[in-house]
């Protein structure tokens, strides 16, 4: 008790946040605080040290909006159309230019890989007997190996040549072993292409963006749903172009790629900031927003060893808790359940009663629903926020399993034993941790930590996909999916305690969300946001809700601290 009284002390005299333990829950503005000359001239010794000297009035303009975001319209320096600029950005924020959606195109059809690769198994199921071994096999060279090769990839060829050089290994299907090998393109995909759109995304519109991954994945999963029904009657060498269908989208994948825009951020990282300033100026819709945000984000650069990178993610506080966070959202994804619908929601349906033409179609019809509900959660996800889908979607998750695995208690000549089976898998949703992972690690940790979260993932896929099948001998139907609901109520409470709320939040300023210490997150959800939501939506008692984090500006200061980059 003495030690955290005399640590909350110490941070009530102490006004500057530090991004080791920002025990006040500070998010504060690098650039806040600096006197308009200085700022100045620090624009004019970075626009000659990085070759913009034609650009310095616009970098002068874009740091002093960097500066102040919230009150441009009182910024002298600004002109009437810079001003009708940045309304338009709120008021217009799905106004974007035609290579950004071109980027979130070619990224969605990196997640529709990845969703035809996990199904395309699925109605394979129904004819091979070694299912969870084959099934498993991509996630095990994901988690293994794929993952980590995320950041010698990206380091060496850039976010768009690890996705082509991922998509050009997502072309191979077929048997175990190539299937070892898709897990060689599937890893670095999964890490690459998240990080890749959050880099390129406007912070307003980033959650919705960057959450395309998940809802085309889940489209990917229909794609799969389909082919599975429209090639399970070609007779026996089905199973094999079930598996080898999802090299389909793979091949526009490696064509489109190059013509996006790099990561504007990669090539900060590398020095080439010519080339990053091009890249933004496609991303954005005018130079004014592209000079701020190249500014905004020129601090936070440092270069680090891989080997040191990879401790650092369990050494240094700010990076520790986001891997904890990223952690515990993507083991969340597989305790949900719903890999193990998108890997055997064919047998399931088999074992319920229906043919294999009809769990096709029940299958079919999964993938759709599954696809349409993901929609939503675009539209909501930077106003609803991640934290709050998750502990919206969670609970039902737990119940519609637990209801989907009694009904197999109705006995088998019943009309409505397999409609309700049905009926709960169909309103069965998942949840968003591509999104949130993707934006979590600094700009210097960002391959490495999405390795760890994607090789998380996956790993445990692989884990799903090889117990499944034998969980559905030992516990039954009814058990197996009770195991799986039971899990969604211990990852509800993880996702409570231990994830904190991103949303519409720069890649910058989540420095300082993720510097708060994790016992204070904790504490500070169980002993004041719970009480107050009990008391608002139980007692219907309508009080505030005192926040965790303060927004208001805080003094800058010079800080150098491993693990948030300058």
């Amino acid at each position: 008790m003495s030690e955290k009284s005399d640590v909350d002390h110490a941070e009530r005299a102490d006004p500057h946040v530090s991004l080791s333990n920002n025990v006040n829950a500070r998010i504060q503005n690098p650039l806040h605080g600096i006197p308009q000359d200085v700022l100045m001239s620090q624009v004019e010794q970075f626009t000659k040290e990085k070759g913009f000297e034609e650009h310095v009035d616009i970098f002068k303009k874009g740091a002093i909006i960097a500066q102040n975001p919230s009150k441009f319209e009182e910024l002298p320096l600004l002109e009437e159309e810079d001003r009708q600029i940045l309304r338009n950005e709120i008021t217009h924020k799905w106004r974007q230019p035609r290579d950004l959606y071109l980027t979130v195109v070619i990224c969605s059809l990196s997640a529709a890989v990845q969703g035809w690769d996990q199904t395309g198994s699925n109605g394979a199921n129904l004819k091979r007997m070694a299912v969870g071994v084959i099934n498993a096999g991509p996630y095990i060279a994901c988690a293994l190996v794929g993952c980590w090769l995320t950041d010698p990839l990206n380091n060496y060829f850039g976010r768009r040549g690890t996705i082509f050089f991922c998509g050009i290994f997502c072309t191979v299907t077929q048997l175990f072993v190539c299937r070892l090998l898709l897990g060689l393109g599937m890893g670095p995909k999964a890490s690459t292409t998240p990080v890749y759109a959050a880099e390129n995304t406007p912070a307003l519109i980033r959650g919705g963006l960057v959450m395309s991954w998940q809802m085309w994945t889940a489209f990917g999963i229909f794609l799969g749903f389909c082919a599975n029904l429209a090639l399970y009657k070609v007779g026996d060498i089905a199973w094999r172009l079930q598996l080898g269908s999802a090299f389909l989208p793979a091949v526009p994948l490696v064509i489109g790629i190059y013509f996006c825009p790099e990561s504007p951020r990669w090539y900060m990282k590398k020095g080439r900031y010519q080339q990053a300033f091009k890249s933004f100026l496609r991303l954005r819709n005018t130079p004014l927003q592209a000079a701020r945000d190249l500014y905004y984000v020129h601090r936070q650069l440092q270069e680090d060893t891989y080997l040191s990178r990879a401790v650092e993610l369990f050494t240094i506080p700010r990076v520790r808790r986001a891997t904890l966070a990223s952690f515990v959202v993507m083991i969340a994804q597989q305790m949900c359940g719903i890999n193990i619908i998108a890997f055997y929601s064919s047998t399931v349906f088999v074992r319920a009663g229906y043919s294999q033409g009809q769990a096709l179609w029940a299958s079919f019809g999964f993938g759709l629903v599954n696809w349409l509900f993901a929609f939503p959660a675009v539209w909501t996800i930077d106003t609803f926020g991640r934290r709050n889908l998750l502990l919206f979607t969670f609970p039902n998750m737990a119940w519609t399993l637990l209801a989907a695995g009694f009904c197999f208690w109705i006995p088998e000549d019943s009309s409505a034993r397999v409609p309700c089976i049905a009926l709960f898998i169909f309103i069965f949703a998942g949840p968003v941790p591509f999104t949130y992972s993707a934006e979590v690690f600094p700009l210097t940790h960002r391959e490495m930590g999405m390795s760890w979260a994607v090789a998380t993932c996956l790993g445990w896929a692989a884990v799903l996909g090889i117990t499944f099948p034998r969980m559905l001998t030992a516990l039954t139907e009814v058990g197996a999916f009770a195991f799986y609901a039971g899990l969604n109520i211990v990852a509800l409470i993880m996702i409570f305690f231990l994830m904190p709320e991103t949303k519409q939040r720069t890649l910058e300023e989540l420095d300082y969300v993720f510097a708060v210490p994790t016992w204070k997150h904790a504490k500070y959800q169980g002993t004041v946001f719970a009480p107050w939501w009990f008391r608002k939506w139980v007692l219907r008692k309508d009080e505030p809700l005192e926040p965790l984090y303060h927004l208001e500006e805080v003094e800058s200061i010079t800080v150098y601290e491993k693990g948030v980059g300058h």
